[in-house]
């Protein structure tokens, strides 16, 4: 059996230290010849067996197929493992649910600039700190009188979250802000320190002091390509955001913790063939989105952010549209509505130069609505420029909007800055859930 992925991608721990535990045998493919990521899982033979072309991916000796690292981890693991009651088993995932939609999303937000591979967003750095405090605090209360969490032993509730927090602890969970959470670290330690764990992860050192965005190291991360860069940084999801795309990471060896649908974010496409611009065909604009993305990551939204977009957009050079999700009866859980939207985002990574987007997900479980408002350069939708931008945009119903009409400077006013009364929707606004 193979298991195909990048070097060091912490999904694929996840099914690897399982492996180790069960005793299953398992091929890893995570460089030439026998896997090169950014080209062999864009080949047609590997996309006729996982159409989405991410990595982890397992392929069985008799041809049986998984994508998706928690379904391989699963597939992979022994009944010890999975549980061995009904009510362990759903503890399990409980847990496993718990790393995907409570952790992953602000340690990504968190971690991702400090690794050069998506930009610095003040307002969501400090929200995602709060909210992994929040996480802590419930894993330290469980911990308090358990060493694992689930049972007297190793689970792959276990392995799961504390692979989604190896990128914590080596970079940002420094000495006196993991202090609070004594539990959590004890038991983190005592994961990583066994033997299982080891062979895959080898030794996990604590980070001694907080990583901090570097603007330089974030501008070399970026790929070099010849005239203009069409590449900014990822929001290949900017947790909680706002932007059309998400960064591809330059990165060889690190993976941050992140939603599954951003796994292409966490690897460097560093063989990726230079293509041609989509943009090359239209006039300079005077508006630089770059400069407007840092007024709005590091200003104040009402009061900076939106007089700047107002005062320097140039019509005539760029649109703003309005999407809105075709389908919101297929809405269920409002996790999985996020990777939706992030998905999205991080299949948009080139469009991070000419483009900007803030996303809202309004209601609650099964009964939600997805929209936003989406700045392009050129007069018309960005999206059917490029074959990798076409995915996700036929499922939302577009509309052009008058850059000088009341109702887009209140449309942009209430999505740039996630607050208003949203008179269009008819669903409560469910703070915490936009994305840039």
């Amino acid at each position: 059996p193979t298991l195909y992925t990048y070097p060091e991608n912490w999904r694929a721990f996840k099914a690897q230290i399982a492996a180790q535990y069960s005793g299953a045998r398992l091929k890893v493919a995570s460089s030439a010849p026998a896997f090169t990521f950014g080209q062999t899982n864009r080949t047609p033979a590997f996309l006729n067996n996982f159409p989405l072309g991410k990595v982890p991916a397992f392929q069985g000796d008799d041809g049986f197929c998984l994508f998706e690292s928690n379904a391989i981890a699963h597939y992979l693991s022994n009944e010890a493992l999975r549980g061995s009651s009904p009510q362990a088993q759903s503890q399990v995932l409980q847990w496993v649910s718990f790393a995907d939609a409570e952790i992953i999303p602000p340690a990504s937000t968190w971690v991702f600039p400090t690794l050069g591979i998506m930009q610095f967003n003040k307002q969501a750095t400090e929200q995602a700190k709060e909210e992994m405090k929040k996480v802590l605090s419930v894993l330290n209360h469980h911990l308090n009188t358990r060493t694992f969490l689930v049972g007297e032993r190793v689970s792959l509730a276990d392995i799961s979250v504390a692979c989604s927090m190896i990128w914590l602890y080596k970079q940002v969970l420094e000495p006196s802000f993991r202090q609070p959470f004594p539990n959590v670290t004890r038991w983190f330690q005592t994961c990583v320190n066994q033997p299982q764990f080891k062979t895959v992860l080898g030794e996990v050192k604590l980070c001694d002091k907080m990583a901090q965005f570097d603007p330089k190291k974030f501008s070399d991360m970026q790929p070099k390509k010849d005239g203009p860069s069409k590449k900014d940084a990822p929001p290949k999801k900017e947790k909680a955001g706002k932007e059309g795309g998400k960064p591809q990471e330059k990165k060889k060896k690190e993976a941050a913790p992140a939603e599954e649908e951003m796994d292409e974010c966490e690897a460097a496409l560093a063989s990726e063939p230079k293509t041609k611009d989509p943009f090359a065909h239209l006039p300079k604009s005077a508006f630089v989105m770059d400069e407007f993305k840092r007024k709005y990551s590091n200003e104040d939204t009402l009061t900076v952010a939106v007089p700047h977009f107002w005062e320097h957009f140039d019509k005539e050079g760029y649109s703003i549209w309005y999407g809105e999700y075709k389908f919101p009866e297929e809405l269920t859980m409002t996790f999985m509505s996020c990777n939706l939207i992030m998905g999205m985002f991080q299949r948009l990574d080139k469009l991070r130069k000419n483009g900007f987007a803030s996303v809202i997900l309004f209601g609650g479980n099964n009964d939600s609505s997805i929209s936003g408002i989406w700045i392009f350069r050129g007069q018309d939708l960005a999206f059917t420029l490029s074959d990798d931008w076409q995915i996700d945009y036929e499922s939302y119903a577009w509309r052009k909007l008058d850059p000088d009409s009341d109702e887009t400077k209140t449309m942009v006013k209430e999505y740039f800055a996630w607050e208003g009364e949203f008179k269009h929707v008819g669903k409560p606004f469910n703070q915490g859930k936009c994305f840039k």
